[in-house]
């Protein structure tokens, strides 16, 4: 089975009606063609790959309902990719001998801070997976699925992968003690693969809470980030305290999804107000109240936005939701096209492979160098333009050695390869009928 149509299963939302997923009810053909649907169609070449590349992306445009949100499944791939891509630029591995130790350019160059404004997109996923939950789970209801069932249909899919994750480090973090590697050394590697996990934890949290949380208003989480702040830094609160931020921190996005689900937010000026009041909320506690500009940890730092997070990382994340928001109908445009549409449904098919291994292929990237010695870019101190520079020259070889682990992974996220073959073979026109498939 080819992956175009592996993704064109993923198209289908766990929100969409019963007969949207068993295939029993498809769009009219004449609907296809109405000019707000129709994907555009441009004359390609008759023969070559770029060809085959264009009907792949053409049948997967065509497996996708009409009625479906391509701006949900483009703002979740940018989020996914923005943090990937954020994490390869500000992660470095430094050798120190026999061991690795972990550093980042933000710390020797505090003028880079702004890279992780650009790349720090998790409050965008949170925006995007509080949106489609308390979507499907109305949708759920409506359809009377139980809690039960709807809950262990979104989780089975966010935990799947983990397994294979988990057992990898297992096995390696045992080999690499066994074989005289240095605690410090494995710590370090561990610590980074499986740094993602706190993030599906919170994640599945929030999932859980998802009845309770559809009604919730933003400004009860936000209130409770800033008195959390306010006792940490006003008034010497143990640092733990900080802590109730890790779930209160991140409702705030999930919260905003609810009440875009409402649609509270579908005026444009919901997007302004969020993006300029968080923009100057931000500035205001970075100019004035001594948060850090790095919207991420940065190594040696007395204080980090992100672990755990704090209000300047929540306003910043308003501003990122606002943006997000004013985006969603040049996206829904520029989705019409079935290529870049069928790059978006790849990537969200494939979300939490993507996410959970990416740390896995820096570091096999990094330790696979060091066979060859000690590479600029790769185990050198980033203290400098050089490092910068070097860096970005390997990020297509990190790209590379995800692609191979998704690659080998990548059928853990789907439940398993073989089943989905039976899937397709029986279902008609090939189309998978995995629910939730491509949504987190």
């Amino acid at each position: 089975m080819t992956d175009a149509t592996r993704v064109s299963g993923a198209t289908r939302a766990p929100t969409e009606t019963r007969a949207a997923e068993t295939g029993a009810a498809r769009p009219n053909p004449a609907t296809r063609e109405a000019p707000e649907t129709q994907s555009e169609r441009r004359p390609v070449p008759p023969h070559g790959p770029l060809h085959g590349l264009r009907r792949a992306a053409v049948r997967i445009d065509a497996a996708t309902p009409a009625e479906r949100d391509r701006a949900v499944d483009a703002l979740r791939a940018f989020a996914i990719l923005g943090v990937v891509l954020g994490h390869w630029l500000v992660t470095a591995l430094v050798a120190d001998g026999n061991s690795l130790h972990a550093a980042s350019p933000l710390r020797d160059m505090p003028w880079l801070a702004p890279i992780s404004w650009v790349f720090q997109t998790l409050a965008v996923f949170f925006l995007v997976g509080g949106h489609v939950a308390t979507r499907g789970h109305a949708s759920a209801r409506a359809r009377g699925t139980s809690y039960g069932r709807w809950l262990s249909a979104r989780l089975s899919r966010l935990f799947r992968p983990v397994a294979a994750v988990l057992t990898l480090w297992t096995v390696t973090a045992a080999l690499l003690l066994l074989t005289g590697a240095e605690f410090v050394t494995v710590h370090t590697l561990v610590k980074l693969a499986l740094s993602p996990l706190w993030f599906l934890l919170v994640f599945a949290v929030l999932t859980a809470a998802t009845p309770l949380l559809s009604r919730l208003h933003p400004l009860w989480p936000l209130v409770v980030v800033l008195h959390v702040d306010l006792l940490r830094f006003g008034f010497g609160a143990p640092s733990w305290l900080g802590w109730i931020n890790l779930a209160a921190g991140w409702l705030v996005p999930y919260t905003l999804g609810a009440a875009w689900t409402r649609g509270e937010l579908d005026r444009r000026r919901a997007g302004w107000i969020l993006l300029a009041g968080g923009t100057a909320a931000t500035a205001a506690l970075v100019a004035w109240a001594g948060y850090p500009a790095s919207m991420v940890g940065v190594p040696g730092a007395a204080v980090s936005n992100l672990n755990p997070p704090t209000l300047a990382a929540v306003t910043f994340g308003l501003a990122q939701c606002g943006l997000a928001l004013l985006l969603r109908e040049r996206l829904r445009r520029v989705m019409r096209r079935p290529v870049p549409w069928a790059a978006v449904a790849l990537v969200n098919l494939s979300a939490m492979t993507i996410f959970l291994w990416h740390q896995t292929a820096l570091m096999a990237t990094t330790a696979t160098g060091l066979l060859v010695g000690r590479l600029p870019g790769l185990h050198t101190i980033p203290d400098g333009l050089g490092w910068v520079a070097a860096r970005l020259v390997w990020l297509p070889v990190f790209a590379l050695v995800l692609t191979g682990c998704w690659a080998a992974f990548r059928s853990w996220e789907r439940g398993g390869g073989r089943r989905s073959r039976v899937v397709r073979a029986h279902h008609p026109r090939g189309r998978t009928r995995a629910a939730g498939a491509g949504h987190v």
